[in-house]
């Protein structure tokens, strides 16, 4: 409701959960933590994702698939307005490191020759989650492995005929 409507009153969020507002409040004194506890869930289910793909170990071809698999789940079942999530410094530094983590793979990717080298600066990991977040909000009737399927086809063999 709130990837929806950022703005969504706690009154209409317990109004669609089934309960009323006082129940809301039990868990969460504020607005600001019921946001905050959304941030923490989402980021643990990504860092989770990321262990969960072994991208330190596992082939990565195996790895960057599992890896997108898992976070197309994440941004479905999380889709929070992530501009503002990232403004809250804790759940940035969180953001920071896997990302870096990521970055860390993209590079394992480029050493071991699954993606090629010349690219500008960054190019993978600022390309590889735009086509997670597209095909996560365009394509929500492809389950979380087949929208994997295109979005690492994509990434690896690109739109042209080669």
């Amino acid at each position: 409701m709130l990837a929806a409507d950022p703005g969504a009153s706690i009154a209409s969020i317990a109004a669609e959960a089934g309960v009323d507002r006082s129940t809301v409040y039990r868990r969460f004194a504020s607005r600001e933590d019921l946001l905050a506890a959304i941030y923490d869930a989402r980021l643990t289910a990504i860092e989770q994702a990321i262990t969960d793909a072994r991208l330190r170990e596992a082939p990565v071809a195996v790895a960057l698939h599992r890896y997108v698999e898992n976070i197309i789940t994440v941004n479905r079942t999380w889709p929070v307005d992530l501009g503002r999530m990232l403004a809250d410094d804790t759940v940035h530094s969180r953001r920071d490191a896997a990302v870096q983590e990521v970055d860390t793979f993209l590079e394992r990717a480029v050493d071991e020759g699954l993606l090629r080298t010349g690219l500008p600066e960054g190019w993978a990991s600022v390309l590889l989650p735009q086509l997670v977040h597209l095909v996560s909000r365009q394509r929500p009737e492809l389950g979380p492995g087949q929208a994997a399927d295109i979005v690492v086809n994509t990434f690896l063999h690109g739109l042209g005929v080669s």
